[in-house]
């Protein structure tokens, strides 16, 4: 209808194969986020599909790349998603063709440990090795990895990726590829290449299709071999919201409460990996404002933000958090972002900052909300200058979002019994209903869980990640509290009396919600 009232022919993808030298006109990225699928080539110009025929930037960018004139064509959502999992068919059976192709051309080799210097940087330089390493990196950014694993094994090199923080087998080489492999990778960290007994860490950059990614690599010497890790950091990632991360009702407006102090320290806390840095820069973007100087010391810096004074820290040139944190309390901030509070000394600074007038972020590595108080008691810090600096601390974890391809179930008897064993349900469902989730008059056997269901989208039935979250407002009670050397549990008990949803409580808010499962609730949150 809307095709026919514009005067735009309409084009029906869903079912079609198209060649991947045309599909691969317009790159997997923008497709995908500019919702644009090239189809067909002609004579006349380059067909595309478009659920937004009038987003002429897209098509002018799309037409100066192409040096073809652009015929936009509308179609719908499902076509669009069904072309998106084309492309991803097209790349892997391309990237098994070039993987296959090249490490069978690899000259198989002496003993890795009888290589010289020069020998490496030969092999590394090597035709075949620099396709497979393009290859590898290139699939990770297509299947949005955040690690690359490249582990030697006894007959065997196996490639994996870490997609939506699981694991998964890539691609299994034959072993003479390891050296070639790893010697590319040290070349682009700038890591010494004759070093195979000591562990090493370096980092590279690459623009792709105007994307800028960092890679953190780390190399280790294992019983077969060097095992390489290489970690992938999306820096121009922004544009996130608190309430797209995964925060709501009276947790978001407590961290927004927060963030309109002028002084006072807000936490984040969690295990690696589990989004605190993107939670702090999200806090960040809403901070930064031109009436305002924002520094941080970072390790490393994942995200390069405008008008953000990022400062990296260098420990093998004595530029540690504690003395980057020293040196930056001389630059006249009024909002300071500290990495990571790792030992006394830094935690000191930061407390000391946040009473000195500044409003200081930071992360520290406990499992819950309630666990910073005894952690940064344990690196020496008075628990009088905790009570008086702290104002919010967020604990978080990562767990998979389903996606739309999804099954809804209602939970059986002895299913209703198990989860009270480890939620107490009546509170869950006053905390649903004060949100307005449910109707009040509902109970649990009314209310539809989701399973994740297989699709050609997604071979487990998730995609990408969302947050769950607790957070825990430093009130007057918990002050007293604190000041009396109360417990990490009684804490705990409190704050849940003052109305915190916990980060387990949260899973099955977001379950309910049928953003994900309550399987991986559980498997995130291990009590």
């Amino acid at each position: 209808m809307q095709a026919f009232i514009l005067g735009i022919p309409y084009v029906d993808l869903s079912a079609q194969k198209i060649d991947f030298a045309i599909l691969s006109m317009i790159p997997e990225p923008i497709a995908r986020n500019y919702n644009i699928i090239a189809y067909k080539k002609s004579e006349t110009g380059l067909e595309v599909a478009m659920l937004d025929v009038d987003d002429l930037p897209v098509i002018d960018f799309i037409k100066k790349r192409s040096g073809l004139k652009i015929l936009p064509r509308l179609t719908d959502p499902d076509s669009i998603k069904a072309m998106l999992v084309q492309y991803r068919k097209s790349l892997q059976v391309e990237f098994g063709n070039i993987i296959q192709k090249e490490s069978t051309s690899l000259k198989p080799s002496v003993d890795e440990g009888e290589k010289s210097e020069k020998e490496l940087k030969e092999m590394a330089e090597d035709l075949p090795v620099i396709k497979i390493v393009d290859s590898l990196i290139f699939h990770a950014i297509l299947q949005n990895a955040s690690d690359i694993h490249i582990e030697p094994g006894e007959k065997e090199l196996a490639i994996r990726y870490r997609i939506d923080g699981i694991l998964h087998d890539a691609m299994m080489l034959d072993k003479v590829a390891g050296a070639g492999i790893t010697a590319r990778i040290k070349v682009l960290a700038n890591l010494k290449l004759d070093e195979k007994r000591l562990p090493q860490d370096g980092r590279f950059k690459i623009d792709q299709n105007g994307e800028k990614i960092s890679f953190r690599v780390s190399t280790l010497p294992t019983f077969f071999g060097e095992k390489t890790v290489i970690r992938l950091l999306k820096e121009n990632t922004h544009g996130f919201s608190l309430e797209t991360l995964g925060f709501h009702g009276e947790a978001l407006e407590i961290i927004h409460e927060s963030l309109r102090l002028k002084t006072g320290m807000v936490l984040a806390t969690g295990p690696t990996g589990s989004g605190k840095t993107t939670t702090l820069y999200t806090m960040i973007e809403i901070l930064n404002k031109p009436e305002v100087n924002i520094s941080t010391v970072e390790d490393p810096i994942e995200y390069q933000m405008p008008r953000v004074n990022q400062t990296q820290v260098k420990p093998e040139i004595g530029l540690t958090f504690a003395n980057g944190l020293r040196s930056l309390l001389r630059q006249d901030p009024d909002i300071i972002m500290v990495g990571e509070i790792r030992d006394g000394e830094t935690a000191g600074l930061a407390i000391n900052a946040a009473l000195t007038g500044h409003l200081v972020l930071s992360t520290v590595h406990t499992n819950s909300a309630a666990g910073a108080i005894p952690r940064l008691m344990d690196m020496g810090v008075e628990p009088f200058l905790i009570t008086s600096t702290i104002k919010t601390i967020i604990a978080q974890r990562l767990v998979r979002r389903l996606t739309a391809t999804k099954e809804k179930y209602f939970l059986s008897e002895a299913e209703t019994k198990n989860l009270t064993k480890l939620v107490d349900l009546d509170r869950m469902l006053s905390l649903l209903k004060k949100e307005k989730i449910i109707d009040p008059k509902i109970s649990w056997e009314k209310i539809p869980f989701y399973r994740a269901v297989r699709s050609s989208e997604s071979e487990d039935g998730y995609s990408n990640r969302i947050g769950i979250h607790e957070v825990l407002k430093v009130t007057t009670t918990l002050r007293e509290m604190m000041l009396k050397g109360a417990s990490q549990d009684d804490i705990e008990v409190q704050a849940k009396k003052e109305g915190m949803m916990t980060m387990l409580e949260d899973g099955v808010f977001q379950a309910v919600l049928g953003v994900t499962t309550l399987e991986e609730v559980f498997r995130v949150v291990s009590e």
